[in-house]
């Protein structure tokens, strides 16, 4: 993934730094945070200034809390190299690190509910979204189609509840978990009475949602299954369904609607006045 985020860079080919930075200077480059939040992706810029040849001499661990001002990597090594890494090092950054801010205030504004990612990623960035989830405090959920069963409406047009239960138990065994997606207090508890070990509500309301827990509860199988809640729900909204008795909301909005977070890099020539970029 660094790798091919240099190559679409070109950093072996910046005219600017070529024609200007003499090939033997060497310079500190420190990257800061300009914004309160958490921080995620520093590993992976670590990563993109060691591809550069550079010297990584400090890094804070992702998951740490920011405040404007904050140091959070600092590489030495060849200024030009320096240069060439830092649009990187910041995309990654400013990314992954609004990812995990948005997902800790989901977390604060959810809670006793736990906060899921979804699969809704930008393509080939998912497992870094996913982390940057964990970093926030919320969970990563499903990393792909291979890693549960998940039963969604379009399935159930095909196969009814009770017949997908069964032959997914028939393949898969007693031990897998089978999640069946569900819009009615009907088909909820037609899920929970066919064997179904965790169910997600979509697109209801809150008030919609409690109703489908009570009738849960009424019918005995609340406790017989896990309670997802998904669908048109935001970090702005999510503190509605805190009271609806489920025991967590999934977010596509943590990783697709994610607002950047702004960092910047400062060149420090060695021995001389610092010039930032």
């Amino acid at each position: 993934m660094v790798r091919r985020a240099l190559l679409e860079d070109r950093v072996r080919s910046d005219r600017t730094s070529q024609a200007l930075v003499d090939r033997r200077r060497r310079a500190v480059g420190v990257v800061t945070a300009q914004r309160s939040g958490v921080l995620s992706g520093n590993a992976v810029a670590a990563a993109v200034a060691r591809a550069c040849g550079l010297r990584v001499l400090g890094a804070a661990p992702d998951g740490s809390r920011l405040r404007p001002g904050r140091e959070v990597l600092t590489v030495g090594g060849s200024a030009r190299a320096i240069l060439g890494a830092e649009r990187t090092m910041l995309n990654f950054l400013m990314h992954l690190s609004g990812v995990a801010s948005r997902t800790a205030l989901a977390v604060r504004s959810a809670r006793p509910l736990g906060v899921l990612a979804t699969r809704k990623t930008i393509p080939g960035l998912r497992a870094l979204e996913k982390a940057a989830v964990v970093h926030g405090g919320g969970e990563p959920h499903r990393s792909d189609l291979a890693s549960g069963l998940l039963v969604k409406n379009n399935h159930l047009a095909l196969v009814p509840i009770a017949s997908a239960v069964a032959r997914l138990r028939d393949r898969e065994g007693r031990a897998a978990r089978i999640e069946i997606e569900i819009r009615t207090a009907r088909e909820a508890v037609e899920a929970a009475r066919s064997g179904a070990d965790a169910i997600l509500i979509d697109n209801a309301s809150p008030t919609a949602a409690r109703r489908i827990v009570q009738a849960l509860e009424v019918a005995g199988l609340r406790r017989s299954v896990l309670v997802e809640l998904s669908g048109g729900i935001t970090v702005e909204n999510v503190h509605r369904y805190r009271r609806t008795g489920a025991d967590a909301a999934s977010l596509g909005a943590l990783t697709h609607s994610a607002e950047a977070l702004p960092f910047h890099l400062t060149v420090r020539p060695q021995g001389n006045r610092p010039h930032r970029r």
